[in-house]
């Protein structure tokens, strides 16, 4: 009887070592922090933002420098208005940057790209990135794709 006790505290241990490194997994996964950023706010508007949400990256040449603070739509506009918190270390972005919406991978979750332009004054707490690209919606794509082949028959 001590055998198999032993045993099964063995087999426990092993099953919750599995669940530990599901857990870590996943949230490496999410890219989850417990952190915020400590940084400056810029806002966005765009047309159409697709799938982004509270909490998604905005990335600088493929590298994380903010998140996605704060989505709402101007009702004057009717555009979408994206907050996103910026790091402070990345403070000197040019005011002539652009805003771009790309889905990493083929479904994977989207985020906000920014293409730093060539102005010498940059971008400060509160500023607006005017210069923008809205999100590319797969099924407008494709039935746009569509409607051209039909139309050419």
């Amino acid at each position: 009887m001590n055998a198999q006790r032993g045993l099964d505290i063995v087999v426990g241990a092993f099953v919750l070592a599995g669940i530990v490194a599901l857990l870590t997994l996943t949230f490496k996964w999410s890219d989850f922090s417990a952190s915020s950023i400590h940084g400056y706010t810029l806002t966005a508007d765009f047309d159409n933002i697709g799938g982004l949400t509270n909490r998604s990256a905005v990335k600088l040449a493929g590298v994380t420098i903010g998140r996605v603070t704060g989505i709402r739509v101007d009702p004057a506009t009717f555009e979408a208005v994206v907050t996103m918190q910026i790091d402070n270390k990345y403070n000197n972005l040019p005011k002539d940057s652009f805003a771009n919406i790309y889905t990493a991978g083929l479904l994977g979750a989207q985020y906000i790209e920014i293409s730093p332009g060539g102005d010498t004054a940059v971008l400060k707490n509160g500023d607006r990135i005017t210069m923008t690209q809205s999100a590319i919606i797969l099924e407008k794509v494709i039935s746009k794709f569509l409607f051209n082949k039909a139309a050419d028959k």
